[in-house]
């Protein structure tokens, strides 16, 4: 790469580089999001170079090895790009910004033990850019921030070397990203995505960057503090919705009535959007992006009622995982003190290989301090160690040992267990927490069956 010298606020200038493959691009960040965003930029033919601090994750990437192998359709992506010399990686920001005409962010956004995002990384970043960020570059935020946050502190920090000025120099804008992990490249090439500038002329430039690499409707916004609320709105309404069919859940267990077949029967009428209790709610998106907006309602001054209420019912669904299965030892007159616990999946959500906020965690530790030996089965990590516990390679060899099961996550893989084979556990005592077992088909192998939210069976 050589450095920058394409005027990022030149709509002609930019289309150029575009059509002739010249366009420099840098994406700082290169985990689950980002890596497949580099990997779009770059099959679209322009040079991009992914940045992290991660040593492990950039020399494994450099020496031809994909790392994110439940992402369905990137690994030939991967392979093809890096056999043409299009993508690499570096942890060295100092080399790879000065030299890139197209910076995209997708760091980040965790929150701390107060429940307060954390936006260090991005802070940290934009430092770094205030230093040697070349004159003229634009600079991209896929992180899901707070609304205001490039306003009010991304252009500032950016501009306090004093070498660089916002609209005049440098400019910056928003594409939040819009994809579920295991499903990015179905979400990369189909799903609408907010653009969003510091003014109209740079949200022109990056909606034609965006349609030469994505497929996709873009939607423009009035402003990159419009796009972060759409974002956080989106990921918010399901989080709200969740505990929502939770809290029903918990009714519906008392009275006898199986929460499932509610929902099932809800979702046949044309306006009810459908969402399923479970043990909790986990991942990079729902739980923080309720905690962004309602560090956004401090800011300001208001309150999100509903929002706070949400959050502390999905926060309350493993504790109530481990009353069900209480409850199902005392059925048996045996104590869960010294017992054996398969949990079945930690990954916060279906078929991918992401423990990020995943209710397991909770759950584990709360099994550990009732004094039960806890035992994994996921099979997306096989022979690996997860919160400090070997995961098991073989379901039938451990199910024999054990006292009871506790489905955590909605794998497809747990849908094609027999039902028999929980039966061979020594007490046995099996647990669904996300709707995957029948529970008319344990009643035959005498089976001390609980499901959340699912009543009389």
């Amino acid at each position: 790469m050589s450095g920058s010298k394409l005027n990022m606020n030149n709509l002609e200038e930019v289309k150029k580089s575009l059509n002739s493959r010249t366009l420099q691009v840098c994406v700082v960040g290169i985990g689950r999001i980002g890596l497949p965003t580099a990997l779009s930029f770059a099959k679209s033919g322009l040079p991009t170079i992914g940045v992290d601090i991660n040593e492990n994750l950039v020399r494994t990437i450099n020496s031809g090895i994909f790392p994110l192998k439940d992402e369905p359709g990137y690994e030939e992506i991967f392979n093809d790009v890096i056999k043409n010399k299009v993508f690499s990686a570096t942890t060295k920001i100092e080399d790879a910004i000065p030299n890139s005409d197209l910076i995209l962010l997708s760091l980040p956004t965790p929150m701390d033990e107060n429940n307060i995002p954390d936006y260090s990384a991005l802070r940290s970043a934009a430092s770094k850019l205030s230093e040697i960020l070349s004159p003229n570059s634009l600079v991209i935020v896929e992180s899901t921030i707070e609304p205001g946050f490039i306003e009010d502190e991304m252009v500032s920090i950016i501009s306090k070397s004093g070498r660089l000025k916002i609209e005049e120099n440098f400019f910056i804008g928003v594409c939040p990203e819009n994809a579920n992990p295991g499903e990015i490249l179905h979400d990369f090439t189909n799903l609408p995505r907010l653009i969003a500038g510091i003014n109209n002329d740079v949200t022109k430039i990056i909606k034609m960057i965006y349609n030469f690499v994505f497929p996709v409707e873009l939607v423009e916004m009035p402003n990159c503090k419009t796009a972060s609320a759409v974002k956080l709105t989106t990921n918010v309404f399901r989080d709200i919705n969740i505990a929502f069919v939770s809290e029903l859940s918990l009714m519906f267990e008392k009275l006898g009535i199986d929460t499932i077949k509610v929902l099932e029967a809800a979702k046949k009428k044309y306006n009810f959007q459908v969402h399923y209790p479970g043990s909790g709610v986990g991942g990079p998106c729902l739980p923080i992006n309720s905690y962004q907006l309602l560090n956004t309602a401090r800011r300001t001054g208001t309150k999100l009622s509903i929002i706070e209420s949400g959050r502390k019912i999905n926060e309350k669904m493993p504790d109530h995982t481990v009353e069900l299965t209480s409850n199902a030892f005392k059925e048996c007159n045996k104590s869960i003190q010294n017992s054996e616990i398969l949990i079945l999946g930690v990954s916060y959500k279906p078929n991918v290989k992401d423990i990020q906020l995943s209710p397991a965690e909770h759950i584990i530790e709360k099994f550990q301090n009732l004094g039960a030996n806890v035992h994994i089965y996921d099979p997306n990590f096989s022979s690996t160690e997860v919160f400090g516990i070997k995961v098991e390679d073989n379901l039938d060899d451990v199910l024999s040992k054990m006292d009871a099961a506790v489905i955590v996550t909605g794998h497809d893989d747990f849908k094609k267990i027999e039902i028999s084979s929980f039966a061979k556990m020594k007490t046995p005592i099996l647990i669904d927490t996300r709707g995957i077992i029948e529970p008319q088909s344990v009643k035959q192998h005498n089976i001390i069956f609980r499901g959340l939210g699912r009543g009389d069976f």
